[in-house]
């Protein structure tokens, strides 16, 4: 007789992940993961990329263009924009109860009336909603010259990386841990001094690892030590960045990419019913 209980705990420990901080700033993200593959880390950067909503410009209307730029060429520059996104605030279209047709719920205009001359900045953009901004305020839109003038109003929608990259909130990737052996080597100085990340030191006559997560498995150092300091990537263990543009915390896009993952379970179950 099998006991459930004990099989689903001893599961669950073999599926156990620990995880370490290692560095973080506003620009990204670094932690040391434990106890997983390279199969599962790619399906966590790939649904990062793919699966997570973001706000962006989706279609521009324009009332004037006299500056330079086609209007097409306009509306590109604003696409890329990176918007502060509220997830909690909007739906995707699909989802919404107007069925994409577009509505406050789904949809957010911004608009734009400047005149030259003048350097036209992202941060010129108004937006209805004050927690939906440019991030970078100083991405330049356009350069006006004198009597020339633009008058839009941008609607920026959310959506995911499915659609077009300009929604996708950041990214995330990954390196094996490194493991380092180092045996008897004839010249430390040149190896500690080659290491493009510091990872090593010496005191002229041994060589110390000094920061081993500062490792990047480039094998310079194994290339120029000719085999007497050696290096491998664990398959079990992993160094994980995780870089927002700034649409989404790094917070934000961990929590996303947990909410991703149960819909596509979720979804995988209900059509796994339908075959039965």
């Amino acid at each position: 007789m099998i006991n459930v209980e004990r099989k689903v705990e001893s599961e669950e420990e073999e599926f156990k992940m620990e995880i370490k901080l290692l560095s973080k700033d506003k620009a990204k993200v670094r932690v040391h993961v434990k106890g997983t593959t390279a199969a599962e880390m790619n399906t966590y950067r790939r649904t990062i990329l793919d699966k997570l909503p973001a706000m962006a410009i989706d279609t521009v209307e324009f009332l004037e263009n006299s500056s330079a730029l086609y209007d097409e060429m306009l509306a590109h520059r604003l696409g890329l924009v990176v918007l502060k996104t509220d997830v909690e605030s909007y739906f995707i279209r699909e989802n919404c109860k107007c069925k994409g047709v577009g509505c406050a719920r789904c949809t957010l205009d911004l608009t734009l009336d400047v005149e030259g001359p003048c350097m036209v900045y992202a941060e010129q953009l108004k937006s209805k909603d004050p927690a939906v901004i440019p991030v970078h305020g100083k991405t330049l839109l356009v350069k006006l010259l004198a009597n020339q003038k633009v008058k839009l109003i941008a609607h920026a929608i959310l959506s995911s990386g499915n659609e077009h990259i300009k929604f996708s909130p950041g990214i995330m990737y990954y390196q094996g841990y490194p493991n380092i052996k180092i045996a008897d080597v004839k010249s430390p100085d040149a190896i500690a001094g080659i290491c493009p990340t510091g990872v090593f030191s010496s005191d002229h006559k041994k060589l110390v690892i000094k920061n081993k997560e500062a490792c990047t498995l480039c094998m310079a150092c194994v290339d120029a030590s000719k085999g007497e300091v050696e290096v491998k990537g664990s398959e079990t263990e992993f160094i994980v960045t995780i870089e927002p543009w700034g649409q989404l915390t790094a917070t934000g896009m961990v929590e996303g990419l947990v909410d991703a993952l149960h819909e596509q379970i979720d979804a995988l179950s209900e059509e796994i019913k339908k075959l039965k």
